[in-house]
């Protein structure tokens, strides 16, 4: 079976294995309590629109993204929604899509 290319935003890959190590890269630049770039924010909310829950993940609207901690002690995206309510989410969301 070929490679599926996937595009999150402006960016375009030739596999779903492609975009993952991109995002895990854009992680590894933030450090726990940083707020993402909006070039990056680009992506995160494309990679957030294809999540199978995306209605919940964004809920009221998207302000911004963050890199916080998460389950153990891991750091991961979080989506910091428009009514100050937070969600974390996984950069494996791109597989759902």
């Amino acid at each position: 079976m070929p490679a599926k290319p996937i595009t999150l935003g402006p960016m375009s890959f030739a596999k779903k294995g492609d975009a993952a190590a991109f995002l895990k890269a854009m992680l590894n630049r933030y450090d726990v309590g940083d707020r993402v770039s909006a070039a990056d924010s680009v992506i995160l909310r494309a990679v957030v629109e294809r999540h199978p829950n995306a209605v919940e993940k964004i809920g009221s609207g998207i302000a911004n993204f963050s890199v916080r901690s998460a389950d153990f002690g891991s750091k991961c995206f979080w989506v910091n929604r428009t009514d100050g309510s937070t969600e974390k989410f996984s950069i494996s969301s791109i597989y759902g899509g």
